[in-house]
């Protein structure tokens, strides 16, 4: 897969990169195929996997050759095709290839239980967080009701049966939903300038929970920091 360097800070060795499917994925120094300048906006290749990229070479060298630009511009030109010739020629890399990222409460969610749902690297602003808990509490309530009116018309209400169906549906949902959940709560805690492990406070009976409400209420970091750049969306 192809992308661009967000950052990459030489002293620790380690980085990010927005891949052409629009995701960000971490890299270190040692998934560099070739110890070679890493600026911002440097693009690359690399191969993704669990929201880290390996094997990452800079292509920018390859793709910035001005007279393979030109010939290919010339060469629309005369195809009659100069329209997208020029629309390629001004649009950057990574920034179209891929799916915008969502800013609004549905798009966070959805995008939590797909393309985020194995992410635990990065950071997730407060209205990502809480969108993804708005819709995830709105999903719950619907397969609880699901749960409810299917072991009614069975009959398991009526009398000592567990209610077996109202019980499956929930503990699958939320086992299900456990990981990518998880992984929201480590990466609102990078938002914040925490680390994830910060999340094992959850452990502690009774107040683990209000902590992890409180960190969740801070707002985010308005400026870059070792888990990624600010979130989009956010006014900075």
């Amino acid at each position: 897969m192809r992308g661009e360097v967000l950052h990459y800070d030489e002293d620790q060795g380690f980085g990010f990169i927005t891949g052409a499917d629009g995701n960000r994925y971490t890299f270190r120094r040692e998934d560099l195929r070739r110890q070679t300048a890493m600026a911002r906006g440097t693009r690359v290749e690399f191969q993704p996997g669990g929201g880290q990229a390996r094997d990452v070479f800079s292509i920018t060298a390859q793709a910035a050759d001005p007279a393979n630009d030109a010939g290919a511009n010339a060469a629309a030109a005369q195809a009659g095709n100069a329209p997208a010739a020029r629309a390629a020629q001004a649009q950057p890399f990574g920034r179209s290839s891929g799916p915008a990222e969502p800013t609004d409460l549905w798009g966070y969610f959805w995008r939590g239980l797909t393309g985020n749902y194995f992410n635990f690297a990065g950071r997730a602003r407060r209205k990502e967080y809480w969108g993804y808990c708005l819709f995830w509490a709105i999903a719950l309530l619907a397969i609880i009701g699901i749960g409810i009116f299917t072991d009614v018309e069975m009959g398991n209400l009526d009398s000592a049966e567990m209610p077996a169906v109202t019980v499956g549906l929930f503990g699958v949902f939320l086992l299900a939903t456990f990981l990518p959940g998880l992984g929201m709560i480590v990466r609102r805690l990078h938002d914040i300038g925490l680390p994830g492990w910060l999340c094992l406070v959850m452990l502690i009976p009774t107040i683990g929970g209000l902590i992890i409400l409180v960190f969740a209420l801070i707002p985010t970091q308005a400026r870059e920091n070792q888990w990624g750049p600010v979130p989009a969306g956010v006014r900075v």
